[in-house]
């Protein structure tokens, strides 16, 4: 039981740690956003790679921020309903809640392999002119199974007196 406690307070400083580090990839969004805009309608001038660069910027926001927002309570839920449960079946929401979780990753894992290896194997870019070369390197992030999101999915399952 040690063993598991140590565990799942491990994944919890590790879910933290990547978050509040991906949480920063908020401000370089919004400061390439802005330039974009800036340049666009300010100057007449735009560029596809800046364009693309939102994206590959909000890939590992989203990935990477999902568990994060688990972590701290933070993820959608419809807190109307909710907050009128009483803590059993609250703390049976969670658990359903996690195991779809877990299953919807693992699908995810599943579907994604032949995804990532097809566009490794041809140095996927951007199909546009201009555009930013590796996509296959943020496409890799979306099956890595130790991403907090998929880390965090079954943190509710813990009995609530551990």
């Amino acid at each position: 039981m040690i063993a598991a406690k140590s565990l799942a307070d491990g994944i919890d400083r590790f879910t933290d740690i990547v978050g509040r580090i991906t949480s920063w990839l908020a401000l370089v969004l919004a400061l390439v956003m802005g330039a974009n805009v800036l340049m666009r309608y300010g100057f007449s001038l735009g560029f596809i790679w800046a364009q693309e660069l939102e994206w590959h910027i909000m890939v590992p926001i989203c990935l990477f921020g999902m568990g994060y927002a688990m972590l701290h309570g933070e993820h959608v839920r419809v807190d109307v309903l909710f907050a009128n449960f009483t803590p059993r079946n609250k703390e049976l929401v969670n658990i359903i809640s996690a195991v779809l979780a877990l299953l919807f990753s693992l699908i995810v894992i599943a579907l994604s392999m032949h995804y990532v290896l097809q566009s490794w194997s041809i140095n996927e870019g951007s199909a546009n002119p201009g555009g930013r070369d590796y996509r296959y390197i943020v496409k890799s992030l979306i099956p890595q199974p130790l991403q907090p999101d998929r880390t965090q999915a079954p943190a509710p399952v813990q009995p609530s007196g551990a």
